[in-house]
């Protein structure tokens, strides 16, 4: 069975608002990546440009720690809505 897709073909919601976020942050991918292991998402530079290209889909446990990381709401990071955190 094939895994689902956007209207576009992107395999997750957050790539742009995670390459926005680490920029921000002033963080390289590395950097993120040994940040997100910090929180026990096993993770490296590779999956990271994976998933802010929209290569690769991004597990719940992945958004977690996404979310812990750079304090920021789930509505925030898929949605792009205002975040009230």
């Amino acid at each position: 069975m094939p895994k689902p897709c956007g209207e576009k073909g992107e395999k997750n919601l957050i790539s742009c608002r995670l390459r926005e976020l680490r920029r921000k942050f002033g963080l390289s991918q590395r950097a993120l990546a040994g940040r997100l292991q910090l929180q026990g998402c096993d993770m490296d530079k590779n999956v990271i440009t994976r998933i802010e290209t929209n290569k690769r889909y991004v597990t719940d446990l992945e958004l977690r720690a996404i979310v812990s990381v750079f304090n920021v709401s789930y509505d925030f990071l898929i949605e792009g809505k205002d975040d009230g955190k």
